[in-house]
């Protein structure tokens, strides 16, 4: 019951957080701008952007609806300069509980990534839910967002992406990371934390992004008393990654569970820096 409530009580946060930086970005026209929305630096924005048709055959796998939008979420630090060059945290959430990749982005990542100088970014479908929450939803509405980045900063179109996850959500950023790659974008390392499946070698023989993919920095943060994700199944994720040829893993534990301490993502932020 009292994980319940904190968990209400995190939604009403977020929610709170969200409608007050959104009064804040109507209230302070001018200046930066996220698909035509005022942007703040050291604020985040939610806005509708149009689907391609290439992005729209991705999330109607599955027999889902086609929506006409995709909600696209973006956080920038304090100084941001879209002349300058900043790294992308792509966020992914897990399927359970039919949570949008936003909420991970609010609850898990924001505070930590911009602190350290990060831009997040997440793409989302509208409610209610889709028939099926598949690789395809996930991916053509990530990719709306990233176009939506593209065109409000064309710089953007060089910054490096980190795809991230905690969870089912690191399972979808090792699954769609190659695809990003392959299409072209500058995938230059994924944060995985709670990972009990691996699934990036599927994905690296499906999408094909190249040898060169082999190379990306990974970082993998495992849970010591972790009873979802355990770490033999964590240790066995890693060996797998390896047999496929990727070298640059670094795989940390931690004294917990499966959850996603912020010193952990620090760590995995600096280190991921240091190869952009």
């Amino acid at each position: 019951m009292r994980a319940s409530k904190n968990l209400r009580s995190r939604v009403a946060k977020i929610f709170c957080a969200l409608a007050w930086l959104a009064f804040s970005a109507s209230a302070f026209p001018g200046g930066l701008s996220f698909a035509g929305v005022p942007l703040i630096p050291g604020a985040t924005v939610r806005v509708s952007v149009p689907l391609s048709e290439l992005e729209k055959s991705y999330v109607a796998e599955g027999g889902n609806a086609v929506p006409s939008y995709t909600v696209a979420t973006l956080a920038v630090p304090r100084g941001f300069d879209p002349n300058k060059r900043w790294p992308v945290l792509v966020v992914f959430s897990s399927s359970q509980n039919q949570h949008p990749s936003w909420f991970d982005l609010m609850a898990i990542y924001r505070a930590t990534a911009l602190a350290e100088g990060w831009v997040l970014l997440a793409g989302d479908g509208p409610q209610p839910p889709p028939r099926l929450d598949s690789s395809g939803w996930r991916a053509g509405h990530t990719l709306a967002a990233l176009d939506a980045l593209n065109r409000s900063f064309p710089g953007s179109k060089n910054w490096s992406i980190v795809c991230a996850g905690q969870s089912g959500g690191a399972k979808r950023a090792t699954y769609l990371a190659p695809l990003l790659a392959a299409g072209g974008y500058r995938v230059a390392g994924i944060f995985l934390s709670g990972m009990n499946e691996e699934r990036i070698t599927e994905a690296y023989q499906r999408f094909k992004p190249g040898r060169d993919f082999l190379r990306t920095p990974i970082f993998l943060n495992s849970g010591m008393y972790d009873m979802v994700a355990t770490p033999e199944q964590q240790n066995a994720v890693e060996k797998s990654m390896r047999r496929t040829g990727f070298e640059n893993i670094r795989h940390t534990s931690f004294p917990g569970g499966h959850e996603l301490p912020p010193a952990r993502l620090l760590e995995g932020l600096r280190w991921l820096r240091k190869g952009l």
